[in-house]
């Protein structure tokens, strides 16, 4: 056997020798493994000169070489070790403009036949160079079919450094484009302009997906493409509750108000509402054009023409300051009667700032509401304190919400626990009229007489403690009929829940 002299041929550069006499030995026993292994690497230093030279002709070539020599499964060094160079000649293929996606097709179609250890470095940086160009390449889908999403190596689901920056985890990025094409479906026409989406396909990858997401909530950007594709499969609510957690992460990003509006498209209040959201939001202008564009025909089907008429001027002035086409459509607006005799608004920052926090509220949609009632208001610093019960009671800012509350006011809030020592922030919050039949387990009803103790300014009414500000403002005595409410209240000093009289009705 010749190994050891091809090698050394191999190692020397002399591959046309070397080439010569793997030929030789392969036609006198076609069979014999030996013979394969030995050409095979013959082969692969082709490849390696092939990828020097940007030689894709002579790179294919030599690909079908190894392909055709019918390697069993089990020798996956030459294929592990190929991989490197198909990944260097794709990513070369990728960098150039435009992309001749035919040649990843040709590559593609070779490997599928080659036998690869998986997971792998060499299989995994397969997948890395095919992804570079999954956003044109119509394939890419299948690609991943066949490379398989659950051969992932552990160091595929880590964040990876280049140049100094944090680049997302390749599971991530992988993840990320079989969801976008997914989403934009398969073209039906010669054109690609007609899409159909696959919702078999969808439906039978969305339990892949969760389990990624599940497991790694710092992808964040798959929720956002989950409620996508559970939007193309009609269930709107199931897309709301995945996008939530997403959203509340990029509630400063126009774009995610605007999905949040398709999501909502059926409920014409919450579609303005989010599109008002989205517009006064701090946005380099011509990111806005499409969204200002879909305001404003929601704009006209209300007959807002002035706010409608500012919002398509606001679009041609940014399309002209860019150069940039004014589309037909926008000009046959500017043409209308309604157009031309609608008073023009400078802006419509007040009309956003009218709707959004309605869309705000739907970032809580999944966080359940209580009622609390209000047990104490400071007004200099904007602080009240509430108590539904034993367990959830506090206090919170309540600046941009609410004017004057009261001590009794009945509010229907969002929560969420800041730290530990009772501090809230509010996230939603609603004051519910002052008569409505509402049942809290921190009020009570309560009647009987009062009993003032001697030279204090407070008095009680069984288990009920009644301040001076009642007993002042009643001119109260013990001995006195009183009906009244009640609510639950912790005594610091005694460290322990009793009840408070806040309201007399005799």
């Amino acid at each position: 056997m010749p190994s050891k002299e091809i090698k050394e041929l191999r190692q020397a550069g002399k591959l046309e020798e070397a080439l010569n006499m793997a030929q030789n030995e392969l036609n006198v026993q076609p069979d014999n493994i030996w013979g394969k292994r030995n050409i095979s690497w013959v082969y692969y230093e082709y490849l390696k000169k092939n990828v020097q030279e940007s030689n894709f002709e002579g790179f294919i070539e030599n690909l079908n070489k190894i392909k055709e020599l019918n390697l069993p499964e089990d020798e996956v060094m030459i294929f592990d070790t190929s991989a490197y160079q198909v990944g260097s000649l794709l990513f070369k293929i990728q960098n150039s403009e435009p992309v001749d996606y035919s040649m990843v097709n040709q590559i593609f179609d070779i490997i599928k036949d080659f036998h690869f250890t998986k997971p792998g470095e060499g299989y995994s940086l397969l997948m890395k160079a095919f992804q570079k160009g999954s956003q044109n390449w119509s394939r890419f889908i299948e690609f991943a079919d066949w490379w398989g999403l659950g051969n992932f190596g552990e160091g595929d689901f880590q964040q990876e450094e280049y140049n100094n920056r944090q680049m997302p985890a390749l599971v991530d990025k992988v993840y990320g484009s079989y969801c976008k094409k997914l989403i934009e479906g398969n073209a039906v026409d010669a054109f690609g302009v007609v899409r159909e989406v696959d919702k078999e396909k969808i439906q039978a990858f969305l339990p892949q997906l969760d389990l990624v997401i599940e497991k790694h909530p710092e992808y964040r950007y798959l929720s956002y493409y989950k409620a996508q594709m559970l939007m193309e499969m009609g269930s709107k609510e199931d897309a709301l509750v995945s996008f939530l957690p997403f959203a509340k992460q990029k509630q400063n990003d126009f774009w995610v108000w605007g999905l949040m509006a398709g999501i909502f498209k059926d409920d014409k209040e919450l579609e303005f509402a989010c599109y008002c959201k989205a517009l006064s939001l701090k946005t380099p202008k011509e990111f806005l054009i499409k969204t200002r564009e879909a305001f404003a025909k929601l704009l006209m089907e209300r007959l807002l023409f002035a706010e409608a008429k500012s919002e398509i001027k606001s679009i041609i002035s940014i399309r002209e300051a860019k150069g940039w086409r004014v589309p037909n459509n926008i000009l046959e607006w500017t043409e209308s009667d309604w157009y031309k005799d609608a008073k023009e608004a400078s802006n419509n920052k007040s009309l956003y700032e009218k709707h959004s926090e309605k869309a705000e509220k739907l970032l809580y949609k999944d966080l359940p509401e209580h009622l609390v009632i209000v047990e104490f208001v400071n007004q200099n610093r904007k602080i009240l304190s509430f108590v539904r019960d034993k367990v959830l009671n506090g206090f919170f800012n309540y600046e941009g919400f609410i004017e004057q509350p009261k001590i009794g006011d009945i509010l229907k809030v969002r929560l969420e626990a800041v730290g530990n020592e009772g501090f809230h922030r509010a996230l939603t919050l609603e004051t519910i009229k002052e008569g409505s039949e509402i049942e809290l387990p921190s009020v009570k009803t309560v009647s009987g007489t009062i009993r003032i103790p001697d030279n204090k300014p407070f008095g009680f009414l069984d288990d009920v403690f009644i301040p001076i500000v009642y007993i002042e403002a009643e001119n109260l005595k013990s001995g006195d009929d009183v009906i009244g409410k009640a609510m639950l209240s912790y005594d610091k000093k005694k460290e322990s829940w009793g009840w408070k009289l806040f309201k007399i009705s005799r």
